[in-house]
């Protein structure tokens, strides 16, 4: 085990080098530019994301749609990602978190639209999409379709299935005194009651999770900010400094460099948001939307609660708990996620609980789906039964395995998973542009598409 773990690191790290950073950033950056800042419109999609799209085609609402990508996003990466990257690649490992969100707010758009324009109706009346069509339909490259299927479907495994059980197991062991075998067991149990009813019932569970368990954890930080008020100042100076200077951080984060600050930041920034990942347009294909714009924007705003809100909440909270009590452990994630939440009294471990308990649930939700969509893309409706028993024994397997091979096989597939999907957004931009071009630039948004 400690080879095998050892080996998925050194994979994992060499993955998450600068070319992987500098393409991520980069298309984060290119697709800013070329889309005029999507993200100036993100109060209009945020209206428009409640609002429910009345004639438009599809198999759920725009905000079952949303709510269904951010179960699968707003998962262990908002609690126990953002404090392994700041334990691993030190504060400013925060800001590179943060401004993988800012930017990729103009990916996740690119995803949603392109997800839209190159959607498919199946026979019996069922929206299929995502990055596959976009490759297949708008670039004729199915053969790297097929890559992104198969890195889909091997990805889900780890950041949508054996990360989160994992999460889900250790917890309860700790707080509860629950033994993983039992909570691997009801965990999986539910999930397949739950995916029996497909994408439908996967969106009306995550339609009533996700907004209390969002609202539920945004004020336990927002009260844990309360007691640190004294040192945010100095926390945030930290946080900025740390991003470009290795020497900021100080103390027990002397070894870290910018380097490790930007690759875990940004690591844990997609593994959190997914923009540029490829699985939200994949779900937000299904939405019931007028024309790609529409659900672009709608799609958009995943990223801004996710990471620009929730995932910077989390970053505060911890910098914040480091420089507030120097003698918290903030070596391992686990630990300082832990010790954080602990200073709320009473309730503080009840939050965290509750928090790591749902995300994680929800996200294995959310990723079965993604999973089942590559799966069947690859292969037809007749695997995907088999498919979903292998899921659900990974829960069961995920809640007993290694946390550092969990978190380095995750981070490994996600990156793979991620160039295909980046290649179509970078090639089919022009598309993006027109289509933008045509609805919003021209104030079309109320128009139906063709």
């Amino acid at each position: 085990m400690e080879t095998l773990t050892s080996f998925f690191s050194e994979v994992s790290t060499w993955l998450w080098g600068w070319p992987m950073i500098i393409m991520l950033l980069g298309t984060h950056l290119f697709l800013t530019i070329r889309l005029r800042v999507p993200q100036r419109k993100i109060f209009t999609a945020i209206r428009l994301s409640v609002k429910k799209d009345e004639g438009a085609k599809g198999d759920v609402s725009q905000f079952g749609a949303l709510a269904t990508s951010l179960a699968a996003t707003i998962g262990t990466g908002n609690i126990i990602g953002v404090a392994t990257a700041v334990s691993l690649g030190g504060p400013g490992a925060v800001l590179w978190c943060w401004l993988t969100g800012v930017l990729g707010i103009s990916t996740k758009y690119a995803e949603g639209l392109l997800a839209i324009k190159y959607r498919v109706k199946t026979e019996n009346g069922e929206m299929l999409g995502g990055p596959m069509y976009a490759l297949e339909r708008g670039l004729k490259m199915r053969w790297l379709a097929i890559l992104f299927c198969v890195f889909t479907a091997v990805a889900a495994f780890g950041i949508g299935n054996t990360v989160q059980a994992n999460s889900i197991s250790l917890l309860l062991n700790e707080t509860c005194g629950i033994s993983a075998h039992i909570t691997g067991g009801v965990i999986s149990l539910l999930v397949a009651l739950v995916i029996l009813f497909g994408v439908k019932g996967i969106a009306r569970v995550c339609t009533t999770l996700v907004p209390f368990m969002a609202l539920f954890y945004v004020m336990g930080c927002l009260y844990i900010l309360w007691l640190n008020a004294a040192y945010l100042g100095d926390s945030l100076r930290l946080i900025v400094d740390s991003a470009f200077s290795a020497r900021a951080a100080g103390g027990g984060f002397a070894g870290t460099t910018v380097m490790l600050a930007a690759r875990y930041g940004i690591a844990r920034g997609l593994f959190s948001n997914e923009s540029g990942l490829g699985s939200a347009p994949i779900v937000a294909a299904a939405a019931q939307t007028r024309n790609p714009v529409r659900q672009a924007l709608v799609s958009s705003t995943g990223t801004f609660w996710d990471t620009v809100v929730i995932c910077a909440l989390t970053g505060l909270v911890l910098v914040s708990s480091i420089v507030a009590y120097p003698d918290i452990d903030y070596t391992h994630g686990g630990a300082l996620t832990k010790a954080a939440f602990g200073k709320i009294p009473v309730v503080g471990t009840i939050i965290l609980a509750v928090g790591i308990v749902t995300f994680a649930f929800s996200t294995i939700l959310g990723w079965s789906y993604y999973a089942e969509k590559a799966v069947e893309y690859l292969g037809g409706k007749r695997l995907i039964k088999y498919y979903r028993v292998l899921w659900v024994l990974a829960i069961y397997l995920g809640s007993v395995m290694n946390l550092s091979l969990v978190w380095n096989l995750a981070d490994g597939m996600n990156a793979l998973m991620a160039i295909p999907n980046l290649i179509s957004l970078i090639l089919l931009s022009g598309v993006a542009a027109r289509e933008t071009r045509k609805y919003l630039w021209d104030n079309k948004l109320d128009m139906y598409g063709d």
